[in-house]
């Protein structure tokens, strides 16, 4: 079985993942898992379902060593995964590690762990760079992040049912579904009024 493994920062509505998926069948992948997890995550559900469900002699696809970690000791534990279920991982273009026999060729595996510490680095150096720029726009006297709601956003639907809440006759999960906003958004705004 080939299995291809594709994975974004953020949820689909924000980030496509069509073209991992794309260049991943046409690589040969029969079965796709996608994730949407930072790279560094400690737990990435699909990836984890992914290794549980491959056999011995299974192949994992993926497309470039960030898209599997971000973490050079998150890549050595895969690392020692794909060598135990006996393997084979190709990083599409660049790196084949084949564990099928239950070792790696010393050489791949060195390689791979290569990337895997400039793909740690590259995170690295674009958190700076992010720190850095809002330590600028600070200096500068931007607010930063998301801008203070006042009562006078807050939609008129919320307003609409609100009543309801305040009578016990909805809780915040119903409210939440009726003004169709999330759990977090329906707390800022109950605050907000009750402040």
């Amino acid at each position: 079985m080939k299995y291809g493994y594709a994975r974004c920062s953020t949820n689909e509505s924000k980030q496509d993942i069509n073209r991992q998926v794309r260049e991943l069948k046409a690589a040969g992948a029969e079965e796709i898992y996608l994730e949407y997890e930072h790279g560094d995550s400690k737990v990435k559900p699909q990836q984890e379902a992914m290794f549980a469900a491959a056999a011995p002699g299974d192949t994992v696809i993926v497309l470039e060593v960030p898209r599997l970690a971000r973490s050079t000791q998150q890549l050595c534990q895969i690392i020692d995964t794909i060598r135990e279920k006996h393997l084979r991982l190709v990083i599409v273009g660049s790196i084949t590690l084949d564990c099928r026999s239950g070792h790696a060729d010393p050489m791949s595996e060195a390689f791979l762990q290569m990337a895997g510490v400039f793909s740690q680095l590259e995170l690295a150096m674009i958190r700076e760079r992010v720190r850095s720029g809002m330590a600028n726009a600070r200096a500068k006297g931007r607010q930063i992040g998301r801008p203070q709601t006042t009562k006078d956003e807050i939609p008129a639907t919320f307003f609409r049912h609100y009543p309801a809440y305040k009578s016990g006759g909805l809780n915040v999960s119903e409210l939440a579904r009726v003004c169709n906003m999330s759990r977090t958004t329906v707390y800022k705004y109950i605050s907000l009024l009750e402040a």
